[in-house]
């Protein structure tokens, strides 16, 4: 089955399978692939499947929508192609060819830990993809709200946590340790009370992350 691997400074952040006839991207919250961007129109651009052949087709969007680089107004998608859309990255990955898609770093659009206990207004989403290496203990401890008190260890390469529409923000691993950055969201997190960027910043045990109104603590052992 063919899908969308969604990328920002070369941290995935998305995987969306394509099995509808017609796949929406855009900026509001009702797309099928919601990029929460200023330099993403509302509708900005629709995948078309037929049979096994996917079409782009861009919806005269502000920015336009570029193909390996290349503007475009419809084109069909190869296995490979690159669909840049402001700053972030799209991969097309056909069918077929999804099975030998490196997923370690690869974070699921569906929630792996949700608290049955917990209102989903009130716990932070959090996914991501196992990297199979057990050298670091870390986790994110949450500090606020129903769901205070629990840990999310953090065993993946990439894990996001946050409210979609709202926040995100990912913790990825990387040889040395664990940063993060903010991903999409008007809130900006924060990080010990200063904003969090784009950029990475590393993190060390015993910082405090704040967002979407919910305090979590990095702990690293």
């Amino acid at each position: 089955m063919p899908k969308m691997i969604v990328s920002i400074d070369e941290v995935v952040i998305k995987e969306v399978q394509l099995t509808k006839d017609r796949t929406t991207l855009g900026r509001r919250p009702y797309n099928d692939i919601v990029i929460d961007n200023l330099a993403v129109s509302g509708e900005h651009a629709v995948l078309l499947m037929t049979g096994g052949e996917v079409f782009l087709e861009d919806l005269n969007s502000t920015n336009g929508t570029y193909i390996n680089g290349k503007a475009v107004k419809k084109q069909q998608l190869q296995n490979g192609d690159g669909i840049e859309i402001g700053k972030y990255k799209i991969k097309f990955v056909g069918d077929g060819a999804a099975e030998n898609f490196d997923k370690t770093m690869v974070v699921r659009a569906r929630p792996m830990v949700t608290p049955s206990s917990a209102p989903a207004s009130g716990y932070p989403t959090v996914a991501g993809d196992s990297m199979g290496l057990g050298a670091f203990h870390a986790a994110i401890k949450v500090l606020s709200g129903a769901a205070s008190g629990r840990e999310v260890p953090l065993t993946k390469v990439v894990t996001t946590i946050g409210k979609p529409g709202v926040a995100v923000a990912a913790i990825t691993r990387r040889q040395h340790g664990y940063v993060v950055h903010h991903v999409e969201g008007a809130g900006n997190p924060t990080l010990n009370g200063t904003p969090i960027g784009t950029d990475p910043i590393s993190l060390k045990n015993g910082d405090l992350v704040e967002l979407a109104g919910t305090q979590m603590q990095f702990v690293q052992t």
